[in-house]
């Protein structure tokens, strides 16, 4: 649930990547877009994710920790609705995880979040359960930081409103355009900014090492 309007809750959601929270998101590129006759928005995304495959599972099974992700969503501008499906495209035989993610407005104006998985394997070997448990266990995990995200998008969002900034995406892959620095040795000390903006932008623009 989040008390953000639905619009800008949609518009975070499709701004996530990159953020801190996903660093295992190695790139997300707009395959297709289209609008339907009913006004809808249609988007298929292709996602490189890298990951680690637990130490008990069969050495030299899987050849490269990467695994690509078709994400698939609809926007209904009309009824205020997202819908969202994404699976992996490759090692499918051993784990296929199929997620699906809705965001609803409210009467009240807040946005409802419903989100689902399942997890299936087709390896055999007595290690079907053992995985798809292994699965939905990481499911899980990165269920939370994945709102994280979107959370922090969503501060950026807020914050943008009111500061001269752009966190204009032109492309998927690119980084967001952030204000020049400005290093006026006769300007006074500023504090520590903690805002949701500032831990972003050092994180993509991490402090020169000093040296002595």
């Amino acid at each position: 649930m989040s008390n953000d309007s639905w619009s800008i809750v949609t518009l975070a959601f499709f701004l996530r990547y990159p953020n801190p929270y996903a660093a295992h998101v190695v790139s997300c590129d707009v395959i297709s877009r289209e609008q339907t006759s009913s006004g809808s928005l249609v988007t298929t995304r292709l996602i490189l994710k890298k990951g680690a495959m637990p130490r008990w599972f069969p050495k030299g099974i899987v050849s490269r920790a990467e695994s690509w992700v078709i994400e698939e969503s609809e926007v209904d501008p009309f009824g205020k609705t997202v819908r969202c499906v994404t699976k992996n495209l490759d090692h499918v035989k051993v784990m296929q995880v199929e997620e699906s993610v809705s965001y609803t407005q409210l009467p009240e104006g807040r946005t409802l979040q419903h989100t689902e998985a399942r997890v299936i394997s087709r390896f055999g070997w007595g290690l079907t359960k053992r995985i798809e448990n292994h699965g939905l266990s990481k499911f899980k995990a990165n269920l939370q930081r994945s709102r994280e995200g979107v959370s922090l998008i969503l501060s950026l969002l807020r914050q943008s409103r009111l500061q001269p900034m752009t966190l204009g995406i032109e492309n998927s892959h690119q980084h967001p355009v952030f204000p020049p620095n400005t290093n006026d040795d006769d300007a006074a000390p500023q504090k520590p900014n903690n805002t949701a903006w500032s831990r972003l932008k050092s994180w993509f623009q991490p402090p020169t090492p000093t040296q002595s």
